[in-house]
């Protein structure tokens, strides 16, 4: 537990004053933050954030866990198909969920808006991300967690501490709140069996690169889309200006999901083994 709390007082000093620099670089005033960013602006924050937080992992991981960085769950073995399946689940969830939207009337297409270069700032944007978060809440925080604790009340914890980290985010409610509570659970779970990060910076990434593709904002924050589209009316339904993460779409999904991945290895993959 010691490890959590001097993570938690680190993370806010030097990941914060790396962010800080990132702000200073791209050229945003960090006293107006909820100006609206370029997608540069947006990658430069990202990196600097992307940076920080590996040194301070890293350095934690040596000198306080006294382990390699790799053991957070960086082996490769045999998790081609844990990244392929988790990038074809976030399109195909996202895909469907505009589909579903556009089928009930929550949301009505404006136009499309292609761009190759704000895809490619998008991938690199969302890729950092993913692999920053899940490197610190699911590889430190959840791993941390679980040395002494149940690996579901660790899971639980660590979702808790997710949905915290993003609580300042713009336009977020207790709904979405939940949603994020969630979506803790759907990238942690798999951990608690696998220690490995592949399949939830997988789905990470994906989830959100084609939320923001697809014409959503991503937890509240507005970015690039490819797909342009106007919400009928701000609900529970199409979540908002939240995205799609503040619907109750997302929250069926993720619960279907959870389920789906606790009973293929409590259930399924064990009678594979024995077999």
């Amino acid at each position: 537990m010691q490890r959590i709390l001097i993570l938690i007082i680190s993370y806010f000093l030097v990941v914060g004053f790396f962010q800080l620099i990132g702000m200073l670089i791209a050229g945003v005033d960090y006293r107006h933050l909820e100006t609206k960013k370029t997608s540069e602006q947006h990658l430069i924050i990202t990196f600097f954030g992307f940076i920080g937080t590996f040194l301070l992992i890293w350095f934690l991981m040596k000198f306080i866990d006294k382990e390699k960085f790799i053991n957070l769950g960086f082996q490769i073995t045999n998790r081609i198909k844990d990244i392929s399946f988790g990038i074809i689940l976030g399109c195909l969830i996202m895909g469907v969920g505009l589909l579903t939207l556009l089928e009930f009337n929550e949301v009505q297409l404006l136009n499309t808006n292609f761009s190759i270069k704000e895809i490619l700032l998008a991938i690199l944007v969302y890729t950092m991300v993913a692999i920053t978060e899940e490197v610190l809440f699911r590889g430190y925080i959840l791993r941390n967690f679980m040395e002494f604790f149940n690996k579901f009340i660790s899971l639980l914890a660590s979702s808790l501490l997710f949905a915290i980290a993003h609580s300042a985010n713009p336009n977020i409610d207790w709904f979405s709140f939940l949603d994020l509570f969630l979506a803790g659970i759907l990238l942690g779970i798999s951990y608690i069996y696998t220690k490995n990060l592949w399949f939830p910076i997988a789905l990470h990434f994906s989830w959100n690169l084609f939320q923001t593709l697809f014409g959503f904002n991503v937890s509240g924050q507005d970015f690039y889309s490819l797909i342009e589209f106007k919400i009928t009316d701000k609900n529970l339904l199409n979540g908002g200006d939240f995205g799609f993460e503040g619907s109750i779409f997302s929250v069926i999904v993720q619960v279907l999901l959870i389920v789906a991945i606790w009973f293929y290895y409590e259930r399924i993959k064990p009678k594979k083994l024995q077999n």
